[in-house]
């Protein structure tokens, strides 16, 4: 069952739909599936999760306008169960893939959920001041107050109510709060423990982040989203126990756990400053989480991720000194080596036939690949293709089968089907034999794939500029940079000059410590089909490439990031691969930032440039964004975490403004087209503003697009598509 979705442009939104397949493999290991005749389109849902069996199926659809939360439960051929939740008990529920979590039960009887915390009342004022008791709606002599303000966790966080924990009993529709939870903890990503044999009282085990922001201690919820710096541990709570309202009944009431020690919950992972995603073996005997702790160490948004093992105890009594480093982060990796884990997520349901053995999606230097873990050994194996280029993220795992989804530069998301091999008497090792799953409802239109066949792609490899000076031996090794560009020869694109070389642009993601990957972008291909080679470059600090990589360019932002991309496009101008009088550049947010510091500080070298809420002051951007300690982190390096302040002194305030492209903007010749969001947190939209004003006092030539609602992405479907079909037009212009 695919669950998959579509861009709606005209509607402004993401139609969201489902498609049934039915896939078997023959014994002359060939292919065969049938397809449903049409997918069904899931109208105003938020999110479906399958129960453990494959039996049931929760649609969520959250409550629009204060209006109740609606859960139903479907069988294969009815709606068993339509239970609305009033807005009294809890809010919409989490989905964005941070906090959210939504877990089964084994019996398929409860579902364990993340949802917004119910609104606190508002205060009533009358003519004698602040009304006391129950507010009355109808009393025209008074009115309804704001109440305090409430930090929030920031970037996309922005008027949600505190992620809270509860359970829903399927069969009588009652939802409760989980107690015992403190009000200092956020809660996410929620599964129930194997069922205990002692007294079959059933676990939660969940992710909690506390309001107080250690190691800053500030009583301030800095920004979450993209943050992996957040602390964070693994938590332990008895789940609600409901008995029958009646005898021989079905039907069931909360029966509080009133005077049990262990109802408060427990911190399963210790002084462990970071772990998430838990997820336990089939056989309930071990709990495994993945921990950024070398984020939370150093004070990088996200960095190197490591893997653990801790035995699960019924007692839920943490076992701190057992807890196994199955995966450790990796400071740096011979060229072609497992370069460390960069996971960003964990599904329901990893585990192969033999219940050991852990399948992730891991960034891989440029390209996304599929590993297996053996959690009783730590042994790690990539058993996606060596061979390929390509980008590979998990689907689903069932036995000895792995779906994937597999996509590069020039070619679309191609389902794969992937079957393990036994090792014969003769091999040394097994192997993962992989099949194209060619679903027809997938298919791309003829002009697309026209378009799509001109182009190619190639990873390079670009040497470090510059090695002298005190340099690890990570930040020693290579970058790489994805180039997309035509196969045909004597294309008569509009700018193409004689030589053949079409205009160059040069992309760069944000971050900084991010990655862009070898899979297929419909913006990307969007500007390579109007006669466009892309030069996409993961300079050092980028995830794939080990954490000694990556922490080589804290404290070095607008300099080592800024050569490293200079050094990028030389290596292209120097192979022939570009025109160096036809160079374009564009990022978005750090890629931004590194795109408004190029065209100051090479003023000659780009024909124009588009930024997307790019970072221009770093000086006047810490007193706004949701994420000021990143300006302290990545101006200063390791030392700015020791410096963090919210009152930041005239020398921190000194150093950020070097730091930044304001400080070039009299250089600037280029002419930029800047995209804003104007409900941005993380990058405010008057960061962007106030460089294009200075820019225009300059007389340089901008243009300004501002998108009214959106936030830092610019990813509502009507504004990614104008976004891009601005940048494409303004290069187009310049291209003569």
């Amino acid at each position: 069952m695919f669950y998959l979705s579509q861009t709606n442009l005209l509607a402004n939104k993401r139609t969201k739909y489902i498609l049934s397949s039915y896939i078997s493999k023959e014994e002359s290991h060939s292919l065969t599936f049938q397809c449903t005749p049409f997918p069904f389109e899931l109208v105003d849902v938020s999110t479906v999760v399958p129960s453990p069996s494959g039996s049931k199926l929760l649609i969520v659809r959250n409550g629009q306008n204060g209006s109740a939360v609606q859960l139903e439960i479907w069988s294969s051929c009815h709606m068993q169960k339509d239970i609305h939740i009033p807005v009294s008990v809890h809010g919409p529920l989490y989905t964005d893939g941070w906090f959210e979590g939504i877990s089964w039960s084994d019996d398929e009887q409860f579902i364990a959920y993340v949802a917004e915390a119910p609104s606190s009342l508002k205060p009533m004022f009358n003519s004698f001041g602040i009304k006391e008791g129950p507010s009355d709606e109808k009393n025209i002599n008074s009115w309804k107050g704001q109440g305090d303000w409430e930090e929030q966790w920031g970037e996309s966080y922005s008027g949600k109510g505190k992620p809270s924990l509860f359970v829903v009993n399927v069969d009588s529709g009652e939802a409760q709060a989980v107690e015992g939870i403190p009000e200092s903890l956020s809660v996410g990503q929620v599964v129930w423990a194997p069922l205990s044999p002692d007294d079959g009282q059933q676990t939660l085990v969940f992710v909690g982040w506390s309001d107080i922001n250690v190691p800053h201690r500030v009583a301030r919820k800095l920004g979450i989203k993209y943050c992996y710096n957040r602390p964070c541990s693994l938590y332990a709570v008895r789940a609600p126990v409901f008995e029958p309202k009646e005898p021989h009944s079905k039907s069931f009431i909360l029966q509080r756990d009133e005077g049990h020690e262990s109802a408060s919950a427990i911190n399963l992972t210790g002084d462990t400053q970071s772990a998430y995603f838990p997820c336990f073996t089939p056989d309930g005997r071990f709990l495994l989480f993945v921990s950024a702790k070398s984020a939370v160490e150093s004070g990088a948004h996200c960095a190197t991720n490591s893997l653990h093992r801790m035995n699960w105890s019924s007692t839920r009594k943490p076992d701190l000194a057992n807890i196994i480093d199955l995966v450790p982060v990796v400071m740096h990796a011979d060229v072609g080596s497992f370069p460390g884990l960069y996971c960003d997520s964990i599904i329901a349901k990893p585990w192969l036939s033999d219940g050991s053995t852990l399948i992730l999606s891991s960034v891989w230097g440029s390209t996304e690949v599929l590993i297996s873990v053996d959690v009783l050994s730590g042994k790690l194996s990539r058993i996606s293709p060596h061979n390929s280029d390509s980008s590979w993220n998990l689907l689903a795992v069932d036995g000895g089968i792995v779906l994937a989804v597999s996509s590069n530069p020039v070619s679309p998301p191609q389902i794969k089907y992937g079957c393990f091999l036994d090792r014969k008497e003769n091999e040394t090792s097994s192997e993962w034999d992989w099949q194209d799953i060619s679903l027809p409802k997938l298919a791309y239109s003829e002009k697309v794939k026209s378009m799509l066949s001109l182009l190619q792609f190639n990873i390079l490899k670009i040497d470090v500029p510059d090695l002298s000076g005190n340099l690890t031996t990570g930040a020693k090794q290579p970058f790489e940079a994805i180039f997309i560009h035509s196969n045909s020869q004597g294309s008569s694109n509009k700018g193409e000059k004689e030589n053949g070389l079409s205009p160059l642009i040069v992309v760069i993601h944000g971050g900084p410590h991010s990655v862009s990957l070898a899979s297929y972008s419909k913006s990307l291909a969007f500007l390579a089909s109007l006669g466009f080679s892309l030069l996409v470059v993961n300079y050092r600090g980028s995830l794939g490439f080990g954490e000694e990589a990556l922490q080589s360019l804290p404290g070095k932002i607008g300099s080592q990031d800024v050569k490293d991309v200079l050094t990028a496009i030389d290596h292209v101008v120097n192979k022939g691969y570009a025109d160096p009088s036809k160079i374009f550049v564009l990022g978005g947010s750090h890629g931004g930032f590194l795109t408004s510091h190029l065209i100051g500080q090479e003023p000659d070298k780009f024909v124009a440039a588009a930024v997307r809420n790019p970072v221009c002051n770093i000086a006047s951007m810490v007193g706004t964004t949701d994420i000021p300690d990143w300006c302290y982190f990545e101006a200063y390096g390791s030392e700015g975490k020791n410096l963090f302040t919210e009152a930041p002194s005239v020398e921190h305030l000194e150093v950020f403004y070097k730091k930044s492209p304001i400080s070039y903007v009299s250089k600037v010749k280029s002419p930029v087209l800047f995209l804003l969001g104007a409900q941005d947190l993380r990058v405010p939209v008057s960061n962007g503003l106030q460089f294009a004003r200075a820019l225009r006092e300059k007389g340089v030539k901008v243009k300004i697009v501002m998108f009214p609602n959106d936030i830092h992405p610019i990813e509502r479907p009507q504004s990614d598509f104008e976004s891009f079909l601005n940048i494409g037009v303004w290069f187009k212009n310049y291209c003569s």
